[in-house]
């Protein structure tokens, strides 16, 4: 039975299950317990989301022979696929994948098809991106009797395209080079009332193809978007003007100051030159999804940001294999990181010793005379500098002051997370976690920075390499510790073991 009561659809077929919607909606329809083959050219990738009510098969779909095996007993069809990133004629490409989709679909008697694809005024001259997106519905539609195909502005959430673009404009550049485009009317959409709309298509009454134009109540520019978006993250934001810069010009630019890499963010900007808005409300008498507006979708990807890093395991989220190392640590959403690891062959409650004891008078392992210095900027800043130290030295609760640091989470024996109190541009954490391994127990040491603007992005880069000696000298001691630690009880005990011997064999003479 489904959520509402009702039967519960077939098999449900998930592709794009390694991108931003689909690895969403992979795990809302897990929550669902709705049963989901996810279909992908590499199986490898998605190991992790296999369970109970997800299976991995491999397919491709440019290669229609690889299609029927992932088909066999699929109800409905999730095609959230496109060619966007790919050289050469994406929009071949995506003609051909949709229709050989489409065609295994049929053949196999699915039921139905749920596209999702972008909003734009078909009767303009629509950029080759958009153009392509509702070439691809149509291509479904030629092929099968029953496609439910949404059409999209900006998707608001941590992780979309246009967001991160957004986002990393804001945070970067106090002043911003305005082309055209940043004018350009859309309509946004915050990822959860997307997703609701695509799992709403599951059970949706209706035996016919249908397009529905999805997104909120608001018609904003991606100018609008930014300073709202600068607004909630207390920053200061000017906007010049630039009308001369082509979309070529202009996807250089994004390359040398977002996360976008330059063939994706040339023809993001050729879309982006299109507006993209809603044209009827179907979708609004259709659905009970009541989308939020764009400064609550926004509110709610900051939220939402927070809440995905907190409940991140970063031994899970990077490679057990070493981590990749770059100059400046690694991004998560807007967060800057640090994370390095080390082996100890100590149990986990014996390797956890010496950092459930940091800071006061046991110190930081490693340049305390740093952290003095730093404690000292901060008081002549106004910040609490280190004079608070701790309320005890062995034992630690939730809410605890630890000199400038704050304790936000402590699981005795296997995780401490730390947030910092000092005068930073920007929110900082430390954290430690520990974990049993072959050899003993993993050590996990990270330490996040989440930047306020340009100056905190400066802050971050200035100091990592000051970071890069401190973190790995504190790592590299604590596990000295720990394993000091550990060998210094067993001596003890062996110390008392033959202690309690001799006294034994004095009593008998």
């Amino acid at each position: 039975m489904d959520r509402r009561g009702f039967e519960m659809p077939g098999l449900t077929l998930l592709t794009g299950a390694t991108g931003y919607v689909g690895g969403r909606l992979l795990l809302l329809l897990q929550q669902q317990n709705v049963h989901v083959r996810c279909l992908t050219r590499r199986p490898e990738a998605l190991e992790d989301r296999r369970s109970a009510t997800a299976e991995i098969v491999a397919g491709d779909v440019l290669d229609r022979e690889s299609l029927p095996a992932g088909f066999a007993g699929v109800d409905t069809a999730y095609y959230l696929v496109h060619s966007m990133g790919a050289s050469g004629n994406f929009e071949e490409q995506d003609r051909i994948a949709a229709s050989n989709f489409a065609e295994a679909a049929t053949a196999a008697g699915v039921r139905r098809i749920v596209y999702l694809g972008g909003l734009g005024n078909p009767d303009h001259q629509l950029s080759k991106h958009l153009r392509s997106r509702q070439e691809t519905g149509d291509a479904l539609r030629a092929h099968h009797s029953q496609v439910i195909e949404f059409r999209a502005s900006i998707v608001i959430g941590s992780g979309s395209l246009s967001f991160e673009m957004i986002r990393a404009l804001v945070e970067r550049l106090p002043i911003m080079i305005c082309p055209r485009w940043v004018h350009v009317k859309a309509q946004p959409i915050a990822i959860e009332d997307l997703l609701a709309y695509l799992t709403a298509a599951l059970d949706l009454p209706t035996s016919s193809s249908q397009v529905y134009e999805i997104g909120g109540p608001d018609q904003v520019s991606y100018g609008q978007i930014m300073q709202e978006y600068a607004r909630q993250r207390g920053l200061t934001r000017w906007m010049i003007p630039v009308p001369f810069l082509t979309p070529y010009l202009s996807s250089l630019w994004l390359g040398l100051v977002t996360p976008l890499y330059a063939r994706v963010g040339r023809k993001l900007v050729e879309s982006l030159r299109n507006p993209t808005l809603i044209s009827n409300n179907l979708a609004s008498t259709t659905f009970s999804v009541r989308p939020r507006t764009f400064r609550e979708a926004i509110a709610r990807a900051l939220i939402n940001e927070d809440g995905e890093f907190a409940a991140t395991r970063w031994s899970d989220a990077l490679s057990s294999a070493g981590e990749r190392r770059s100059w400046g640590g690694s991004r998560f959403g807007s967060r800057l990181v640090d994370s390095r690891t080390v082996v100890v062959s100590v149990p986990p409650e014996k390797a956890f010793s010496p950092i459930r004891r940091i800071g006061g008078r046991t110190g930081w392992y490693y340049g305390n005379w740093l952290w003095t210095v730093r404690g000292f900027i901060d008081l002549l800043l106004g910040g609490v500098g280190v004079r608070r130290g701790r309320r005890d030295e062995e034992t630690l609760r939730v809410g605890d002051s630890l000199d400038f640091w704050r304790v936000e989470l402590h699981e005795p024996g296997h995780r401490l997370r730390l947030h910092a109190e000092m005068k930073v541009p920007g929110r900082a954490w430390l954290e430690f976690e520990v974990t049993p391994c072959e050899k003993g127990s993993t050590i996990r040491q990270t330490a996040v920075f989440d930047p306020l603007g340009l100056f905190g992005i400066l802050y971050w880069y200035g100091i990592y390499p000051l970071h890069q000696c401190v973190f790995a000298g504190m790592l590299r001691n604590i596990a000295r510790a720990a394993e000091a630690d550990d060998a210094s009880r067993r001596n003890a005990a062996v110390t008392e073991h033959a202690s309690a011997a001799h006294r034994h064999v004095e009593g008998h003479v």
